[in-house]
């Protein structure tokens, strides 16, 4: 399946139907276009099987809730519409997509109250995030000019639409310089993720990576750690000074999308894709596919 997302052929699962791809349509008056009220979630399926999918409903309920979208389904019942529409769809290895938002209706000011919440799930074939070579090579991004926020401002811990603004802001730049991607420091000017990625780096044998307290905490990040401790390999969660990458031998990315990508060059700063950057997207590989 490929060409323009809104011409395909398929299904997508809506408010609890199956619809004709090109009929999963919302009106341009739906709150979430004009204030980004909606949440979602990206999440892989390998084999047919989805990595981590409860967890994956369990977050969007919780960034639902955080910010103030009822979802009228429960874990068991979005469980079953993801297999329905990898079925639907005949996908066995595919990117799913959830996402539940604040539809049209009486309310278009910043508020919302009064207006319906929907929740749709779409499926497809997607490949490397960042390409085939850069699991060798490694990827290269830049460095962002935009930081993450202050806690206090964001909901940071929930997975919503909003707080990826400068995301696009930050990837398309990078792009246009022929990078991949753009590493995102903090408010306080720490080391923090790349725009849908966390980061991780190696230096004398040992993992360092960003203290996810402003961040999203991404659940492949979770799995990695685990990886890394049945590895014992020593890990030091803590904040990361951008000059602090001069010294790091090796780096790469965590992600759904990314899984585990080495990362070859941020900015100035060049990483080999070394040894445990290998035996760690190794480890992944295996942990994902039934």
């Amino acid at each position: 399946m490929d060409g323009s997302y809104d011409d395909r052929d398929g299904f997508i699962w809506l408010d609890g139907d199956l619809i004709p791809w090109r009929e999963a349509q919302v009106h341009i008056l739906t709150h979430a276009m004009h204030y980004a009220s909606s949440v979602f979630e990206g999440e892989r399926s390998y084999g047919g099987v989805i990595f981590e999918s409860r967890k994956h409903s369990e977050r969007l309920l919780a960034s639902a809730e955080a910010l103030q979208i009822p979802v009228h389904y429960s874990i068991d019942e979005i469980e079953t519409a993801k297999q329905s529409v990898m079925a639907a769809n005949g996908l066995s290895d595919a990117y799913v997509r959830p996402i539940a938002w604040r539809a049209s209706g009486e309310d278009m000011g910043v508020t919302a109250s009064r207006n319906p919440s929907r929740l749709a799930i779409a499926a497809w074939k997607w490949g490397a995030y960042y390409g085939d070579d850069a699991k060798f090579r490694g990827a290269k991004l830049d460095l962002s000019k935009w930081k993450r926020p202050n806690p206090e401002t964001i909901p940071c811990h929930a997975k919503a639409a909003g707080l990826y603004m400068i995301c696009t802001i930050s990837k398309q730049e990078a792009e246009a310089k022929g990078c991949s991607d753009s590493m995102m420091l903090d408010y306080r000017g720490y080391v923090a993720e790349a725009t849908g990625a966390n980061v991780f780096f190696v230096k004398d044998g040992e993992v360092h990576t960003p203290l996810p307290d402003c961040f999203l905490n991404g659940i492949t990040r979770q799995a990695v750690l685990q990886l890394l401790k049945d590895r014992q390999v020593r890990i030091h969660e803590r904040h990361i000074l951008p000059s602090e990458m001069e010294g790091f031998e090796q780096c790469w990315l965590t992600g759904t999308a990314a899984e585990v990508t080495p990362v070859g060059q941020i900015g100035d700063y060049h990483f080999e894709v070394g040894a445990l950057t290998q035996a760690i997207a190794g480890d992944y590989e295996k942990l994902v596919r039934p």
